[in-house]
């Protein structure tokens, strides 16, 4: 018994390692002593922080308190809405980053429900009912359908017991159980068809089973230890956001030095130089863009949920942005988890079936026409067979409920198009049911003709199921199951609508059809039947499965999603890479992967029990080569995910099983299904598919896409027009010249003018080609891809072109204090002026004149707006002397649009005849990208 697994173990070895008794359990005061020992059968939770620390901790970002700083200056200076406005800022991104931490921890809580409330335990001999988490090695379970298992089970008796299992191993279709001993030392738990796991879910029969592993030691507690070990990984947004923070107050202080002491060096009051000083450094830091970065990313969610895809934390909106590789997984996400029978075989005929799900809607179709089911007598017979051994029900739930005012009548199309057909029971037998339904024979029909005598149910050793049924006077055994072992119970075949001797030739044919089969990776069973004569008994199944007359092979699956292929498709196009991850079968999992178009010719599959016998950096070598992972455990999961951002790439990972979270949470950003998902999953993930649609990921992509370039565009607003502003005021003190701008101007500047229009760029349009470039790399700096260069010259612009018009205003150097003051009018219209100007620029990647004028209606009227509380500060009485203004003439703003389009259509100049350089050159420019993700066309830029 030494180093064996509980599944290789035989019930008496089972019974001498846990001491225990698997007819009769453990004794009540042993399992009082284990429990006592063991501790109780629950998830442990590590110790949460306080909601309070929570809060605090989210105060302590570097760029909250510089906005902190910026708040005391304000206040110094009695400018109070600017300090308010800072404070307002903090405390919403304080609050968001609580709500958004304060719900991460619910993952475990939500995985603690799917534990069994009570357990049935047989204790001293008795049957006794006691709460789940009493439950102790040794204790011996009864299990039945319906029941959630309670803890990690051995089973010593299963009676027809199937468990569903998909939420932990991505297996589509309910295990078949059984209580012998499996020899294979390395099995994957959807191979121990032995052993019973806690949270999953008994589908039929029943079992016993000795609890081997309880709390935190069964597979689901290692999966909770997996979530609560995991570190979420911090955003790209997050990081860049800090980077830039840091920089901005790095070169803020510096010049802001520079101006109070080029100032005083040249004649300037120290105070009102301190003052200017301090004007400059507030408007510096843009401190309106962590709210204006907040805003953009919450529209971008609701634009996100009317394409069906609901974000959870909202930083990592951006972060698909930069997927370049999109980890799936197979069942229920890429696929239906439906089974459908696709293909008929019967007579040497390969018949293909139309149509998905369980519904009725579908055609048998031969050479390309349709097959008349009723006239076809070999046909017929199996379709039959496959109806009448089956404990299936086929129903619908419609969906035209708020219809009710329509037509009493109704097509048949319609009535076939508004029902959500589903299952009870079995997904193969209901995909069995399915194609009755569209043969024209339905199990109603058949069981009128067919009423059932007797059944003898399907069991995992012999795999077989038998009926009889009674017809016309006389009695039919019918019998599915394995084809090969099935094929050893018959004695004749079927063919061509007679019954022939099932000869040597005939059996390989049958053979080599059901191998076809397998390699097209479909589910297959075989389907046999026979009359029973008059006095025979049929008492046991040895007796009815005897003599039987072989049909034909009946071949299902799990079917594609038909929206995934096209999805899968604009992943490539965008330079993303998708992986298939599943607990499925190697061989079923690479025929879906090529069907859907993600294993090409030269990519590569690995199986769980490869996986198993690499270490991290033999997986690190092959993982950009890996395309399916099939047959694989949660912490297989895990180690893909985080091989593969071991080399470089942005992560999506998605999910809906239990099985998913722990890779689902450490993953750049997790995604879960939002229909077939499990709580747990959607706890433990960024995103959640309200329509479980592959494609909407794709959608979410090209949203989190353009959040980020929005973000980019308003930082390079922001930035190059705070460039302009600290600029003039140092181009002024290097010259010797007064101030170009007062403190208060300044101020108003970095609040009004900045403000609005950089928040209507946050919901700026994208541009035509942003899906036909790589994802950009997740080390990308923010000011990647020349945007340093454009916030720079686009900056040293504006402050030149202010300082010209002021100086061109001011006459000379000892000009009157009218004079001055008109000067500074000017320069203070003609810096706002430039920035409104500018603001257009910043839309496209290219120049002001590639991207339509109004296109973006809530960008002219933030314009519009600046610009009327413009005037107002120039001509309305009131405002002129708490700004020092006076109002300009007409002379006065033909200079003022004439230095403040200088920067913008200059530059958009210089770049049209840049690109049609290029163009003449056969240049290109990348959009840039990470680390394998594959090729991509390029755009000109």
């Amino acid at each position: 018994m030494e180093g064996k697994a509980w599944h290789q173990l035989s019930e008496d070895e089972l019974a001498v390692l846990l001491q225990t008794n698997t007819k009769e359990g453990l004794a009540p005061s042993a399992a009082q002593e284990r429990l006592a020992g063991h501790g109780k059968n629950e998830l442990a939770e590590k110790r949460r922080e306080s909601p309070i620390k929570l809060l605090l901790n989210q105060f302590k970002d570097f760029m909250v308190l510089v906005l902190a700083g910026a708040t005391v200056v304000s206040g110094l200076l009695g400018e109070m809405l600017d300090a308010l406005t800072i404070i307002a800022i903090i405390v919403l991104n304080g609050l968001l980053g609580f709500y958004q931490e304060f719900r991460a921890e619910r993952s475990l809580r939500a995985l603690k429900e799917l534990s069994a409330p009570n357990a049935k335990v047989i204790r001293g001999g008795s049957l006794q009912v006691v709460p789940a988490s009493e439950l102790v090695p040794g204790d011996l379970v009864l299990l039945e359908s319906g029941d959630r298992v309670p803890a990690d089970l051995r089973l010593v008796q299963s009676s027809q017991c199937t468990i569903e299992e998909a939420a932990l191993t991505g297996e589509s279709v309910p295990a078949a159980k059984q209580s012998m001993p499996l020899y294979a030392a390395e099995l994957p738990l959807g191979d121990r068809k032995n052993c019973a796991y806690l949270g999953t879910m008994v589908t039929r029969g029943t079992a016993r089973g000795v609890v081997v592993r309880t709390g935190m030691s069964t597979e689901m507690g290692k999966i909770a230890d997996l979530i609560q070990q995991t570190e979420e990984a911090e955003t790209p947004l997050q990081h860049r956001l800090e980077q830039l923070g840091k920089i901005l107050i790095v070169v803020a202080l510096a010049l802001t030095v520079l101006v109070v002491v080029a100032g005083v060096l040249h004649g300037q009051p120290l105070y009102g130089m301190f003052l200017a000083g301090v004007s400059l450094a507030v408007a510096a830091i843009p401190e309106g863009l962590p709210a204006i970065v907040t805003i953009a990313l919450a529209l971008g969610v609701q634009r996100m949920i009317r394409r069906k895809a609901i974000v959870r934390k909202l930083p990592s909106v951006e972060t698909l942005g930069c997927a370049s590789v999109i980890c799936s997984d197979k069942t229920g996400t890429l696929t239906q988890n439906k089974m459908t029978v696709t293909k008929v075989w019967t007579g040497g005929r390969d018949i293909e079936v139309t149509g998905e799900g369980y519904g009725p809607a579908g055609q048998l179709i031969e050479r390309g026409n349709a097959v008349d089911v009723k006239g076809d007598a070999s046909l017929r017979r199996l379709i039959q067979v496959a109806a009448l051994c089956n404990n299936a029900e086929l129903a619908k739930a419609d969906r035209a409920a708020d219809n009710r005012g329509r037509k009493a009548e109704r097509s048949e199309e319609e009535e076939l198009e508004d029902a959500d057909w589903h299952v009870k029971g079995d997904p193969t037998e209901g995909a069995l049911l399915a194609l009755a339904a569209k043969s024209g024979l339905p199990r109603a029909s058949l069981d009128a003709l067919y009423p059932r005598v007797k059944e003898f149910p399907f069991d995992a050793e012999r795999k077989r199921m038998s009926v009889l049924v009674s017809h016309q006077g006389g009695r039919l055994i019918c019998t599915k199951g394995a084809p090969d072992l099935l094929i050893d119970r018959c004695a004749y075949v079927l063919w061509d609508g007679k019954v022939v001797p099932f000869t040597g030739t005939l059996r390989q044919k049958v053979l080599r059809a059901n191998e076809e089969m397998g390699g097209e990776a479909l589910r297959v069973l075989g389907f046999a039947y026979r009359e029973a004569k008059g006095g025979e008994t049929c008492d046991s199944e040895e007796q009815a499965e005897e003599g039987l007359v072989f049909v034909g092979l009946g071949g299902m699956m799990d079917p594609p999603r038909r929206e995934v292929p096209g999805a899968i498709a604009r992943c490539k196009a965008a330079g993303i890479k998708t992986v298939m991850i599943t607990g499925d079968h190697q061989m079923t999992a690479e025929a879906i992967a090529r069907t859907l178009g993600i294993l090409p010719r030269d990519g590569k599959a690995v199986s769980g029990a490869e996986l198993a016998g690499m270490t991290d950096d033999q997986l690190d070598k092959i993982s950009d080569d890996v395309y399916v992972y099939a047959r694989v455990s949660p912490e297989h999961k895990l180690r893909i995910v985080q091989s593969l951002q071991r080399r470089g790439h942005v992560v999506a990972m998605t999910g809906d099983g239990v099985n998913d979270a722990p890779a689902v949470k450490a993953a750049d950003i997790g995604i879960a299904m939002g229909i077939a998902g499990t709580d747990v999953t959607k706890e433990a993930s960024a995103l959640v598919l309200a329509d479980d649609n592959f494609s909407s990921i794709v959608a979410a992509v090209e949203e989190g896409r353009g959040i980020y370039e929005n973000i980019r565009k308003f930082i390079r607003y922001l930035l190059a027009s705070n460039v302009g502003e600290i600029l003039v005021m140092f181009f002024a003190m290097m010259a010797a010249l007064p101030l170009p701008l007062i403190p208060i101007q300044i101020l108003w500047v970095n609040l009004v003018t900045d403000g609005l229009p950089a928040m209507a760029l946050g919901v700026d349009q994208a541009e035509s080609d942003l899906m036909r470039h790589k994802p950009r790399s997740a080390k990308e700096n923010i000011f990647a891809r020349r945007l340093g260069w454009k916030i720079v010259s686009r900056g040293v612009l504006i402050g030149a072109c202010t300082l010209a018009a002021f100086v061109l205003a001011l006459g000379g150097r000892d000009a009157d204090a009218a004079t001055l003051v008109h000067a500074q009018s000017v320069a203070f219209a003609t810096l706002v002026m430039a920035q409104l100007i500018h603001v257009f620029d910043c839309r496209s990647s290219r120049s002001i004149f590639h991207r339509r004028f109004f296109e973006n209606k809530f960008l002219v009227l933030a314009v519009l707006s600046s610009l009327l509380l413009l005037l107002a500060v120039l001509y309305f009485e009131p405002l002129q002397p708490i700004f020092k203004t006076v109002p300009l003439n007409l002379r006065d703003w033909a200079l003022v649009f004439v230095a403040a389009g200088i920067p913008t259509f200059a530059m958009g100049i210089g770049s049209v005849w840049g690109s049609s350089r290029r163009r003449r050159s056969g240049g290109r420019i990348s959009y840039g990208g990470g680390r394998g993700a594959g090729p991509v066309k390029t755009i000109a830029r």
